[in-house]
This record gives C-alpha cells, structure tokens and sequence, in this order.
C-alpha cells in the first residue's frame, strides 16, 4: 500500500516533475515518481545496494585519507606539522561539506540524485590525484625527508594549486555523499510498520558493518599497494573502487523509495525565530491550547508532522518557552491572516526546538573525532618510527595499523547486534536495546583510555630510542587502535541513530548530516590543539610537536592533554545528557517501559518532560 500523506500544496516527484496534489510531502515515490508499494520497493533489500555504496566508497576515501600524510610529507615535502594540518583540515572539510550535501538533498535535489552527482565529482577528484602522483612534473623534484633533515624542496606554484584542487574534489564529493548514504538507506524503511521500525536499528549496526569493512580492506589491502605499487596505482584503484560503489548505486534505483525535497529548510526555522523576537513582550498563555496551531493537524512551511500526528497527541513541551511567542495570534490583525514570519504553528516551534535541543549532545562529540584526528596523524608518523618488520621480508605499512580495531569490529558488530541487543532487550523493552544517547555515551567514557595507552607508549619508545638506542615493535601502539576502535562502534552509531530518529521529515539528511560535522570540528580542533600547544610550548623549549622528529618532540605529553580534555568532555556529557528528552514528536516506536512518557497534564494540556524515565538518559 502506498504511503501517502494528504496535502494541498503541489510537490516534486523524484525526477523532479510535478506531483499530484494529493500527494502529501511525506509521500514516497518510486524512480518513475509513482507512490511505492509496500511488497516492491524499501526494505533491506533496497538497502542493500545502498550499503554497497557505502562500503566502497569509505573503502576509496579511507585509503587516501588514513595514508594522506605519507603522500603530503614524502612527495610533496611539507612538514610534518603542516602535512598533519593537511590531512586534519582536509578530513575536517569532508565532513563540514556534509551540511551542504543534506541540505542539497533536504531542500532542491534529493537523496539519490545528491549521491549520484557528488559520486562523480569524487570521482574526479581520485583520478586527478592519480594522474598528480603518476606524472614528476607535477611534483617536486624526489627527495628523503628524513634523511636530508626536512631541508627538501616543497611543493609550491600550479603543483600545490593542482595538489589542492584535486584533494577538495575529493573532500567535495565525499562530504556530500556520507548523510544522504545513511539516511538514504534509512528512508527505506518505514517507521509507522512496528517490523520495519525495528530493522531500523539493526539497519545502522549493519551499516557501521559496511564502514568497517570498507575501512579493514582500505587500511590493508590498498595501502599495500600504494607502499609497494606506489601512490599513482594506489590512488587509481581508489578510483577504481569508488566507480564500484557508483554502480552499486544505480543498480538499485527501481528499488529504492525515494522522499522528494520539501524546499528550503532554513526558512521556517528563521520565521521561529524572526516571529518569537517580534513577539518578545508578548506574556505566553497558561494553557497551550490558545497556541495557533495546537487544534490542527499542521503540516506547514516546508515542514510536515510525523506520520499520523494528530490535534489530540501533537504535544506541546515546557523547554525554550520563549520561542512559543512565535504561535501567539495578535490580537490587531482584524480578521486578517498573519505574515508566516510573524505566526508560526506550535508543530514549526517544537521543531525547531528538538533542533535546538541536540546541539549540546553533538558538541559533547567534537573531543571525541579530536582524539580520532591523533590517530590518523601522529599515531600514523609513531609507527613510522618504530620496527615495522613483521618477517624477514615483509614490512607493515604504519597506515595499515588503524585496520587493527576493524579486524576486532568486523566480529563484534554482529555480536553487539545478535547478543547485546537481545539480552538487553529484554531489561528495557527498547528495540535498539539501550537509548543511543546511552550507547554514545559508553563510547565517550571508552576513548579516554585509547589517550592514556597512546601516551604511556610513546613515553615508552622515545625513551627506549633515546637512552638505549632501541626500537620498539610496532605492535605497541595497537592497544590504542583497539580501544577506540570499541569507543567508535559505541559513539558513531549511537550518534547517528539519535540524530535521524530525532529528525523531522525533510530534515533527516541535514540532521544526520550534524554527526558528520562533529568530525569535522574534531579535526579542525585538532589542527588548532596542535599550533597552540606548539605556540605555548615553545616558550619554554623547542616546543612539544614543532620538529620532524618525534625523538625530540614530547607527543606523549600532547597525547596525556587529549586524555584530560577527554574525561573532562565525559562528564560535560553526563550532566548535559541528563537533561535531554526525547521529543514524542518523532518517536518512531513507542516506549513500552515507560508508561508516563508522552501524557500529557490533565491541567494544563501541556507536555510534562519531566515524566519521562530516567533510563532514558545516561544516569541511572
């Protein structure tokens, strides 16, 4: 049966022709712009061909990504500080652009066609960087960086302009990808059919599998061949692959239900805020019935209510009161209708609230992808300078050791999904087995200990290389790989899954589009920690991270910072998430174990936060 929604307002089909009027803005539609039935499009086998996308495009990003600072400090002589600036603000910048690829998709193009386009402009940009490694005219001349004291020439002029030019394709395409990739495969499931609603979550932990398989053969398989085959052929294949995954994706167009762009989203969101401040001295009613819009079933401004939301349950929340002055009538209009920017409906404000709500459970992550920032960078460079010999004749690339936690990953992600969930279960009555804010926060406490094991080795090997002239194996700093490893399938996870399920419709891409921009402020954090401690340090010595050499620089005492700045963020968490509240609004499923959350106050009609169960935070 279709799943359709009514709405008098004319709409966009997929391919971008005019619907039918009857057909509401939460309607889904087929490739041909036709509503979709239930027994042919959607499910996981939809997904499925999403997922595919999904593994070979991380494969293509993550080879060039995790392996970028060899490529930037030996082929185009940066220095080390600069070249783990590079990669930091190019990681950073992918993942800040993914705000632009959901709100693209949201608003104008859609979440497949958004992933077609900017699957080809990443495309592009792996190929241009494969030809740069390939031809010595685009590059500076060879030189060792190590052995010649970092006195090498850089790479500067149309080669450092071509160099960039390529690599923000890259950065371009990717960071538009990633929040159409999730929350196009989580669009194919339905959240008012109780099955589906309940593959939802086993459809995230199977995504995350994707990621860490795409990862695993990355940091192995494509790393080697860029250490044995060289960058060009390295790069080339990412090309190669990322072409894979593209395929992938059109081979699943007549399957997949697609939800047409609802315009611009920013709008409404600015007639909330525009409409709340014109009415600053307005006194709001006791009783939130006299609210416009709270005796209708909304559906206006671009946004549109959860499915089957109607005037008796859309609930009214006591937080950010001051925006409710954005749905007070006034009382001089004579009988005339007021401008959208000046009366809003209470639906346009609790929206705009549970957006406001989640931005303190996304800061709490940006320390969290700072610490993951480390071990793309400096933890890459600590490995260089211990014994990768693993026999005779065969060495480990550095780059190939953040594979170590997706070996572990690739075995527990199912056991979290096939034994975790179960048991837990069972104690919550929770689909997903524990809320995502609790799964997020498991998984910030975890990546505390990935900082103290990453000091307590590095002070380890630079002692051993300074007073004893020894070179630790490589397999020291695995620990600290491992651990975040099991901190990430807890964090990321969660995080995504709270984000979409707390999305409204025509805001799931943007909203999980934030989880991506938590990357991104972890790694441009990164890059200020790193010219700040340098600037502070140099004070008093050399500074901790200012020479290409690491026996001489204290990155053991940089790593030491980030695990206080981490335990510090940890408990910023706690207190912040203890306050936070699932809005019923978008509950996708109800709460069966807690059976006040959601009533609402027989004296005022007003929704009492204040009811819902405290399981639902990460106190108990």
């Amino acid at each position: 049966m279709a799943d359709r929604e009514v709405d008098a307002k004319t709409n966009m089909n997929f391919k971008g022709e005019s619907m039918p009027a009857f057909m509401g803005k939460n309607t889904s539609v087929d490739w041909r712009g036709r509503p979709c039935k239930s027994n042919k499009h959607g499910g996981m086998s939809a997904a499925i061909f999403i997922l595919g996308l999904q593994a070979f495009e991380m494969m293509a990003i993550a080879a060039v990504g995790n392996n970028l600072i060899t490529y930037v400090l030996n082929e185009m002589h940066f220095p080390l500080s600069k070249s783990a600036n590079i990669v930091t603000n190019f990681i950073g910048t992918v993942f800040l652009l993914s705000l632009l690829g959901g709100f693209l998709s949201d608003s104008y193009l859609g979440s497949f066609w958004t992933m077609l386009i900017f699957g080809f402009v990443e495309l592009s940009g792996f190929i241009l960087l494969s030809v740069q490694a390939h031809l010595p005219q685009l590059k500076p001349p060879k030189c060792n960086m190590i052995l010649d004291g970092g006195h090498c020439l850089e790479a500067e002029g149309y080669k450092s302009l071509y160099f960039f030019v390529a690599l923000y394709l890259v950065a371009l395409g990717s960071g538009c990808l990633k929040p159409n990739i999730i929350s196009h495969g989580a669009d194919q499931f339905r959240k008012d059919d109780s099955k589906q609603s309940k593959t939802l979550s086993t459809y995230f932990n199977i995504a995350y599998f994707a990621f860490c398989m795409g990862e695993l053969i990355a940091l192995t398989l494509l790393v080697w061949v860029q250490t044995h085959s060289g960058m060009d052929v390295g790069f080339g294949v990412s090309a190669a692959v990322m072409a894979v995954g593209l395929v992938s994706l059109i081979s699943g167009t007549t399957f997949y239900r697609n939800k047409p762009p609802h315009g611009s989203i920013f709008t409404p969101i600015a007639q909330v805020f525009v409409a709340a401040f014109t009415k600053r001295k307005q006194v709001c009613p006791s009783n939130s019935g006299m609210l416009h819009g709270s005796q209708n079933n909304v559906q206006t401004h671009g946004f549109a209510t959860s499915p089957n939301i109607s005037s008796s349950n859309l609930l009214h929340t006591e937080k950010f009161r001051f925006l409710d002055k954005a749905c007070i009538k006034s009382q001089d209009t004579s009988g005339t209708s007021e401008s959208p920017w000046r009366l809003c409906t209470v639906a346009q404000v609790e929206q705009v609230k549970i957006i406001i709500s989640v931005i303190p459970v996304f800061a709490c992550t940006i320390i969290f992808n700072t610490i993951l920032a480390q071990l793309q960078t400096f933890s890459v460079q600590q490995g260089s300078a211990m014994n990768t010999r693993i026999t005779r004749s065969f060495h480990i690339p550095p780059a190939s050791l953040q594979s170590i936690p997706y070996f572990m990953l690739i075995f527990v992600v199912p056991l979290y999904e096939t034994v975790f969930v179960p048991i837990a279960r069972k104690f919550t009555g929770r689909d997903s087995g524990i809320t995502p804010l609790q799964r997020v926060g498991v998984g910030l406490f975890v990546a505390t200990f990935s900082m103290v094991s990453a000091a307590m080795v590095e002070k380890k090997r630079r002692n051993r290389a300074l007073h004893f002239n020894e070179t630790l194996s490589i397999f020291w700093i695995a620990p600290q790989f491992l651990i975040f490893g099991l901190s990430e399938m807890f964090t990321a996870v969660g995080l995504i899954e709270f984000f979409y399920k707390q999305s409204v419709e025509g805001m799931q891409s943007f909203l999980t589009a934030m989880t991506y921009c938590s990357y991104s402020f972890g790694f441009y954090l990164s890059s200020l920690l790193v010219s700040f401690v340098n600037k502070i340090t140099s004070k008093s010595s050399g500074g901790w991270l200012s020479d290409n050499d690491l026996n001489k620089d204290r990155l053991d005492l940089f790593y030491w910072v980030l695990a206080v700045l981490s335990l510090i963020n940890f408990f910023s968490y706690l207190f912040l998430s203890k306050w936070y509240f699932y809005n019923p609004l978008v509950s996708p499923t109800p709460q069966p174990d807690h059976q006040s959350y959601g009533q609402e106050d027989p004296e005022n009609k007003r929704f009492n936060p204040s009811k819902q169960d405290e399981a639902d935070n990460i106190l108990p």
